[in-house]
């Protein structure tokens, strides 16, 4: 399968776009634990990534570009599964938390506020709040 072959259709390029920034931080520390691969697979399966797409994504996600979804609590949904994969080996790596703030800011998160918001990101994943009170808390954040 070619690259160009997995992009056809704008909302699966935007899927292929963050499954591959899931997997970048998956990849960030150097080691994929058993936790970060079942998350992966969870992600491909909802976002609707083949099994070939996932093995094309996994080896080279830095191919794909973030293609940030116009829709404020898409983004944050998006935000919500970058930071359960930062937390997904039990720990937040400030490599893994330092991709993620740059993934923020092309989910058209700004700048200066990326740093606050994975932080309260991070903490809320920890603390297990589900996406609504999720979504409402970094709102909360982004907006203060």
């Amino acid at each position: 399968m070619a690259f160009s072959d997995l992009y056809s259709s704008g909302k699966h390029k935007q899927e292929i776009g963050h499954f591959a920034n899931v997997v970048k931080i998956a990849k960030a520390d150097g080691i994929i634990s058993d936790d970060e691969r079942a998350l992966l697979a969870k992600v491909g399966k909802k976002l609707n990534i083949t099994v070939e797409e996932f093995k094309i994504i996994f080896e080279q996600p830095e191919k794909f570009p973030t293609n940030s979804p116009i829709s404020y609590d898409d983004r944050i949904e998006r935000l919500y599964r970058l930071s359960k994969m930062v937390l997904a080996n039990g720990e937040a790596k400030l490599v893994e938390v330092k991709l993620m703030q740059k993934i923020a800011v092309r989910l058209n998160f700004k700048s200066e506020r990326t740093e606050k918001i994975c932080k309260e990101a991070i903490n809320l994943v920890l603390n297990n709040s589900d996406l609504d009170s999720f979504t409402a808390a970094i709102k909360n954040v982004d907006q203060a």
